[in-house]
């Protein structure tokens, strides 16, 4: 671990142990020091430039859910410490919706939700992020249906024209990492495998996924098996039929006591024409920003967890559409 702190034994424990400091132990000023600033953080909802605005997006969270908890689930990796290395972190989150904030008047919901943070770290120091929470996961435990509440986020942040925009791509800025993973065996496989549901070869789900395979989906969803590994990649394809899916980062990995894995963001981006999870066709121009681990066994793809930000989809077609 060249250039980082002797006391993190190596990259995943970095990545899980400033996780809990930042978040769990209030040390939210070691931001200072673990982000650049200028730093850049694109999530479905908006992209932020600099480690001041990522210091008060923290607080404010903690504010409305001060008991969070950051479960690190897993952290699958690639690159070197000279040259810099990119994780892709996925975190199972607790909280209680204690405070009043972006989600609304305190609901004293408690939650359960899931995260995946990609993050390119090098000498001790995160520089370029990508972090998607299950949003749809964390309005329904609170009583909104997803679509509802990107129509009334809207209303609360001023408006169509004052509102924050979701990401697309042509509001990107260019960050220090320039990379795309590594070419690990168990990544291709995984990339091959959404390619082929994406161009519509659903047939590859009973070929490649094991028949007990465990699957959790945005929203909260917990599902098992081909049938339901299924309903979900068809009926995301079926809303974007014509859209432009690609494989934006990949990484596979083989570590001891570990399964062989993959992590992949990947993004579909096009028009909303077609009927699907997300209803009605409105020809609205959306883009959605998506990430997906998997864990392979002998008999395929045995663990699999997606996520993308439903609401910031149904921000962009609200938006578009009027």
């Amino acid at each position: 671990m060249k250039g980082f702190d002797a006391r993190w034994k190596d990259f995943p424990d970095y990545i899980i142990g400033i996780t809990k400091e930042i978040w769990e132990e209030r040390k939210i000023a070691t931001l200072h020091h673990y982000y650049s600033g200028d730093i850049i953080v694109r999530s479905p909802g908006s992209i932020v430039v600099g480690n001041e605005d990522v210091i008060g997006a923290t607080m404010a969270t903690l504010a409305e859910f001060p008991d969070r908890t950051l479960l690190g689930e897993d952290v699958i990796w690639s690159g070197t410490p000279e040259d810099g290395m990119l994780s892709s972190h996925r975190i199972l989150s607790t909280a209680t919706h204690a405070g009043n904030g972006v989600y609304g008047q305190a609901t004293g919901k408690t939650l359960r939700y899931r995260i995946i943070a990609d993050c390119h770290a090098v000498n001790n120091q995160i520089n370029d992020e990508w972090l998607i929470r299950d949003q749809g996961a964390i309005v329904r435990q609170m009583g909104w249906d997803p679509k509802d509440y990107a129509l009334d986020l809207i209303e609360r942040e001023g408006g169509p024209e004052n509102c924050v925009k979701p990401f697309t791509p042509d509001m990107d800025r260019p960050g220090p990492y320039t990379g795309h993973g590594n070419d690990n065996e168990w990544g291709g496989k995984y990339a091959d495998l959404l390619t082929r549901m994406m161009g519509a070869d659903m047939a590859a789900i009973e070929n490649h996924y094991d028949r007990a395979c465990q699957l959790a989906y945005p929203g909260g969803v917990n599902g098992c098996s081909w049938g339901d590994a299924d309903r979900f990649w068809m009926s995301l394809r079926a809303s974007l039929p014509s859209a432009d899916f690609k494989i934006e980062h990949q990484i596979g990995r083989d570590d001891p006591m570990m399964p062989p894995r993959a992590a992949l963001r990947w993004s579909l981006t096009g028009t909303h024409d077609g009927w699907g999870m997300f209803g009605k066709p409105t020809g609205a121009e959306v883009h959605v920003m998506g990430a997906a681990h998997a864990e392979f066994g002998p008999w395929g793809l045995r663990r699999e967890y997606v996520l993308f930000d439903e609401t910031a989809v149904w921000k962009q077609i609200a938006l578009k559409t009027g």
